[in-house]
């Protein structure tokens, strides 16, 4: 079981150009994606959350639900649903801006206890922002790598969200020790001010950074650096393209059996390439279609081991 915590919320894409364009409202929030994107590649995936208890919050969780995705450990709200309005370059890069003041995924408590059978989580994005619930989020990451379950991080960093960038960079740099796997865009590097090298040495086992066309890179604790090229795809935009990595890594591992830290470090070049390639792969099919719509795994013609 994967298990993915963080928000689930309500973009809202606009359809045309120019800021008074009609905007449709669609599902999801980072690692509400990631959890989509898992279900639908055919990891066993629950997710751990706090979601409204308005129409939006059930339309969130019926997909989660229908995606086959494990909803028992999503606590409920009567506050509103988190919006995110999107704004879609010319070359379909999506940036957002935040409706979040007294949403229900603010207030998530930690849990008592993850799910049973649970191998891997997965956190990042807003809910690692917001107050009171990012500190909860902090909370169980830390606990969950305390007790030896392997732990994937994706910043995926909404700049207008933190009001202070330098406390967030400190608080980034305190979670490493926790986390086996972080993956992040070029862009969150960037804004982050670090080095792969210089993350691995603070804890985690990879690090994947991904360039958009250009492709990922997996830098590894003993030194290795694997490089795979972008899928060519016609973009129509690129919501949900990192989240799908992020799932797609995380399936790879978890078919390989190498959610540890240890597995990480056998897989080698072949393992990493066959993994980045598959990754990139499945981001180029978000990104071919409008919205946050990860592929299933038929689409990718997944074999046995990916």
């Amino acid at each position: 079981m994967i298990v993915v915590a963080g928000e689930a919320l309500i973009d809202l894409v606009p359809q045309g150009a120019g800021a008074l364009a009609a905007l449709t409202p669609a599902l999801g929030g980072g690692p509400f994606n990631t959890a989509v994107a898992l279900g639908r590649l055919g990891s066993p995936t629950a997710f751990c959350s706090r979601v409204s208890r308005d129409a939006f919050g059930e339309a969130l969780l019926e997909r989660l639900r229908d995606t086959g995705v494990d909803v028992a450990s999503v606590q409920r709200g009567d506050e509103p649903t988190t919006l995110a309005v999107a704004t879609v370059g010319a070359d379909g890069s999506a940036a957002y801006s935040f409706y979040v003041e007294g949403t229900a995924d603010r207030l998530f408590a930690q849990p008592e206890a993850l799910p049973a059978g649970t191998r891997a989580v997965s956190f990042g994005t807003c809910s690692l922002v917001l107050e009171p619930g990012a500190s909860a989020y902090e909370a169980l990451m830390r606990q969950a790598s305390a007790r030896g379950v392997f732990t994937a991080l994706d910043p995926n960093i909404r700049a207008g969200l933190i009001a202070d960038p330098d406390a967030y960079r400190a608080r980034f740099k305190s979670w490493l020790p926790s986390v086996s796997l972080l993956k992040l865009s070029a862009e969150d590097a960037e804004w982050l001010g670090g080095s792969p090298r210089e993350w691995l040495a603070a804890g985690p086992a990879a690090v994947v950074v991904t360039r958009g066309g250009d492709g990922l890179t997996a830098y590894t604790r003993d030194g290795g650096e694997y490089a795979v090229p972008g899928e060519r795809v016609e973009v129509v935009d690129t919501i949900g393209a990192g989240d799908t990595v992020n799932a797609a890594l995380l399936h790879g591992l978890s078919a390989r059996d190498a959610l540890s830290d240890e597995g990480v470090a056998a897989l080698g070049a072949e393992g990493w390439g066959s993994l980045l390639r598959f990754a990139a792969r499945a981001a180029a099919v978000t990104c071919s279609r409008a919205g946050a719509e990860p592929p299933y795994a038929h689409e990718l013609e997944v074999p046995e081991t990916v």
